[in-house]
Parts: C-alpha cells; sequence; structure tokens
C-alpha cells in the first residue's frame, strides 16, 4: 500500500505527497493532462515538440540541465497520447532547486523564433530518423491510421507529419502553451525523504502563485464499434523481412477488460515460456521476433501484436500460426498453474516497480490525471481476480476478424 496526501491549491494544481523517509532522495513530479490526442488535427505533434521546449528555457531560467546536475540530481521527461510528465530525482536537501525549474518553466516558457526553431529542428531529425529511416519506423502513423476513424489517436505521438511542426507559428505555440500547461491542468507529486507538512508548504510557495488558465477539456470524438475488417498492404526495400502487425480494439485504462488484456498479452508473448516464443519462434520457427502487448492508452486502446517473419516463410503461414494461438485462448481455459504463474509474475512486476520512489511519483501523477492516484493501490487486486474464464471470454471479444486492423510489410525485391 503507497500512502499519500492530496491538496488542491487554489489555482488549481493537485498536489499529492508520499513519504519515504527510507531513501535519501526526492522525486518532483509534474504530470500535464495533455497528449497527442488534445491536437488539432491540423496541427499534430504540439505535444512532443512542448517536451522540447519545456527544457528550452523559461522566463527566468536559461538552462535547466546545469542546475540540476550541480545539486547532484538527473531529470527528464516523456510524452504519450494522453500526458505530458517531466521529473527529476534530486538529494533531499535540494528540493528546491527542481521546484524552482518546475514552477518557473509552469509560470512562462522563454518564447523565441530561436528557440522555436530550434526545437523544431531537434523533432523533424528526429521524425526523419525514427520514422522514415528505420526498417517499420512508420508502422505506428499506418496502424493507427487504419485502427481508428474518429478518436485522434489516429496520429501518434510525434505527429502525423514532419510538415506540421515545421509550419508551428510563436503564435501557435504560445496558445497551446496557455490552454494546457497550467495548474489547473496539472499534477504535482512529491515524494521522497520530506514530510507532507514541509511539502504542501514548499508547493505553495512555489507553484502557489501561478496563475491558473482557462482549461476547457473539449470532448473527444468516440471510436465508434468496428464492425469489418481492415488491412493495409506495404511494399518496402528498406526491410529485413517481411512483417505482419494486428491491432485489436480493446476497453481502456480504467476497465477491468485492460487487465485482463494485459495478461493474455503476457501469455502470449512475455519472455522465454511466453506461448508465442515456445510455439511460433522456438519450435516452428516461423518468426525471427514476435510479441504481443498493450497500447496502455487511458481512452479504449489496442492490443498489438507483431511479428518479422523467417526467411521462407510467407505472410500466410504466419497469420495462420499466429490464428491458432489465439484460437486456443478463445477455446480453452489457462491451467490454473499458468493462470497463478502469471499473476504472480506480474504482482511481483509491481512490487519491484514500487521499490523506486521515482516510479512511484510517476505512477501517483498518472492516476491522479485518470481522476483517483488511489488507483494504484488496487492494481494488485484487480490481476488477482481475474479467471481463466475472463481470459477465455476476453480473448473471444477481441480477437474476433471484424475487429482486426492488419498492416502486412512485403520486402521489396530488386529487378
Amino acid at each position: 500500500m503507497i500512502g499519500y496526501e492530496k491538496r488542491v491549491l487554489e489555482n488549481g494544481l493537485k498536489v499529492i505527497i508520499h513519504e519515504d523517509p527510507s531513501t535519501p532522495m526526492v522525486a518532483v513530479n509534474v504530470a500535464y493532462n495533455v497528449g497527442s490526442k488534445d491536437e488539432d488535427v491540423e496541427k499534430t505533434g504540439f505535444a512532443h515538440l512542448f517536451e522540447h521546449l519545456m527544457f528550452g528555457g523559461s522566463t527566468n531560467i536559461p538552462d535547466f540541465d546545469t542546475p540540476i546536475q550541480e545539486a547532484g540530481g538527473e531529470n527528464n521527461a516523456f510524452t504519450n497520447s494522453d500526458i505530458t510528465n517531466f521529473y527529476e530525482l534530486v538529494p533531499a536537501q535540494n528540493i528546491e532547486t527542481a521546484l524552482w525549474l518546475e514552477s518557473d518553466r509552469m509560470l512562462q516558457l522563454r518564447f523565441s523564433k530561436k528557440s522555436l526553431n530550434t526545437q523544431k529542428k531537434v523533432v523533424i531529425e528526429e521524425f526523419k530518423e525514427t520514422c522514415l529511416n528505420e526498417p517499420y519506423g512508420d508502422m505506428w502513423h499506418h496502424l493507427s491510421a487504419l485502427s481508428y476513424t474518429k478518436h485522434p489517436y489516429q496520429w501518434p505521438t510525434i505527429g502525423k507529419g514532419m510538415n506540421h511542426i515545421a509550419n508551428a507559428t510563436i503564435e501557435d505555440v504560445k496558445s497551446f502553451f496557455y490552454h494546457f500547461y497550467r495548474p489547473d491542468n496539472a499534477v504535482l507529486v512529491i515524494a521522497g525523504n520530506i514530510t507532507s507538512a514541509e511539502g504542501f508548504f514548499l508547493a505553495h510557495k512555489w507553484f502557489g502563485s501561478i496563475p491558473p488558465g482557462k482549461n476547457q477539456k473539449k470532448l473527444l470524438p468516440q471510436e465508434p464499434e468496428q464492425i469489418s475488417s481492415r488491412k493495409k498492404i506495404i511494399h518496402q526495400d528498406t526491410i529485413p523481412h517481411d512483417a505482419i502487425y494486428r491491432a485489436y480494439h480493446m476497453d481502456g485504462r480504467l476497465t477491468d477488460e485492460y487487465f485482463i488484456c494485459d495478461l493474455i498479452s503476457d501469455v502470449l508473448a512475455n519472455g522465454r515460456s511466453s506461448r508465442f516464443y515456445q510455439k511460433l519462434y522456438k519450435e516452428q520457427q516461423l518468426f525471427s521476433t514476435i510479441d504481443a502487448f498493450i497500447s496502455g492508452s487511458s481512452d479504449p486502446g489496442l492490443f498489438i501484436i507483431e511479428g518479422k517473419t523467417m526467411p521462407g516463410v510467407s505472410i500466410e503461414q504466419a497469420s495462420e500460426a499466429i490464428d491458432r494461438e489465439l484460437g486456443l485462448l478463445m477455446e480453452e481455459n489457462l491451467t490454473e498453474r499458468e493462470l497463478t504463474k502469471l499473476k504472480n509474475s506480474l504482482e511481483s512486476s509491481l512490487i519491484f516497480s514500487e521499490i523506486s520512489v521515482l516510479n512511484k511519483a510517476i505512477s501517483l501523477a498518472y492516476f491522479e490525471t485518470l481522476g483517483d492516484a488511489g488507483f494504484i493501490n488496487e492494481e494488485a487486486e484487480r490481476y488477482q481476480k481475474i479467471t481463466a474464464g475472463d481470459i477465455r471470454n476476453t480473448a473471444k471479444k477481441i480477437f474476433r476478424v471484424e475487429n482486426c486492423n492488419e498492416l502486412i510489410y512485403y520486402k521489396k525485391v530488386g529487378i
């Protein structure tokens, strides 16, 4: 059980303090409730751009890395479809350095054409490197657009295309910042060697005077139920193997189905004892790599299967083999031994993740953006109550042909 206290400042900032006197460190985590799903369809990639811009200097601080390093700490950030998250880990006595940095960039970034152009170039280069120059690098672009017709999950976090970032103006950036990166759209977590009283005092000292925004979260279009399968075929000469990707629609992060699907992905592809590894990789040698995972999104997401075939193995053979394994899940219950082993492994992973004060800070902030930081203490129980029947029934619901979006890469052979 992870204990914490929560208060909301007058400007709307949610503050959560988790005391852990066993560590000499303190983690400071700020999660903004904005991700790529909140972007305009004609201006995508902005949340990811802001992850970079937030390190480009704020109104009083030109450089973020040097003060943190001098304080003996580390900092980083990540963005996904749902949130933008910034964190620092510092010795407890230097906590105010981290709070100073985070509060100043929440107050106001240093908006300049020079900074914007610098970060735009960085993001565009990242787009080229990861999406255009890597084999299968455009997978998320194709699979997302294939799977979603209405919901803004239809584009990846990095954005639809380089032109959206290239065309971003100072006015666009300011508007996005003052709409989303405000205290009333954020969660501050302070976790580690600090008392709740001191934590709340420092939170108010550094963040209490920052004005709130006028954030009105728009209602996102809900994805309609998929009633027929979709397929896209791509021929590329830069890929080493033919590949198959499948995406099946599943429920969102807070539902029981989410936890069941997470367990199913472990049945299929978590480790050397998993079914895909044992049957399709080791025994039948159909794939050079094969995996199954869930997108982990807040709104209804995707259960994804990806496999790269061995030379001489056709996509048809690979697809039939995957279907056989999914069919077994839909037809037969897992044994109690297999189910217990999976649950114990998941629970061990959860316990291990809670050892790190930084991981606890990130998780508390994330669950609070979902509605309640207390969800962090419910996960283990939700996995433990899953039955073999739940897995079979969910597999039947998820792995229907009409619920499948399939992306196929064929290696283009030169003439």
